[in-house]
């Protein structure tokens, strides 16, 4: 029989109260226990010694026993010292991926910083062109003049031919 040492919920709708209790793992959360550990109420101040009530030595004995706390009354009981150390070694849990986007997100954001470079990339040949517009009207106006000085010389000997 898998034990666990878990909060079993009591109180009125959104005011809740729980009882730290042994209960079989297959068990509703509500339902049949064991033994009554001790209580938790987390409607009080964090720094009240009345929110986390819980027998040490009796909560030692059941974890002597193989029972497994959750995770929450594990954190609970890693306060509470029998023998002078914690009933409990608890420490924070590790997701280091907890934070890191999904795949769908991470192919959006590739979509995104694609757009985005091909706009910039845009916009650099948009200003090269510019810039090639403003330094080439000066140099076209130079052949232009030349083809000027030619047509007329060219008119010229063709009214020369028709007359």
């Amino acid at each position: 029989m898998a034990l666990k040492i878990r909060l079993s919920r009591g109180g009125s709708k959104k005011r809740p109260f729980y009882r730290v209790v042994v209960a079989d793992a297959r068990a509703p959360r509500d339902g049949r226990y064991i033994e009554k550990l001790g209580t938790y109420n987390p409607r009080l101040p964090k720094d009240s010694e009345e929110r986390v009530n819980i027998d040490g030595e009796k909560a030692a004995d059941w974890i002597r026993k193989g029972a497994q706390p959750t995770e929450r009354v594990a954190r609970f009981l890693s306060q509470i010292e029998v023998d002078g150390k914690p009933i409990v070694e608890w420490k924070h849990g590790n997701n280091p991926n907890k934070g890191e986007p999904g795949t769908k997100a991470k192919e959006r954001l590739e979509e995104k910083a694609e757009k985005e470079a091909a706009r910039k990339e845009a916009e650099e040949e948009a200003k090269r062109a510019a810039e090639e517009a403003k330094n080439a009207p000066a140099e076209e106006e130079a052949p232009a003049e030349a083809e000027a000085e030619e047509a007329p010389a060219e008119e010229a000997s063709e009214e020369e031919k028709t007359s």
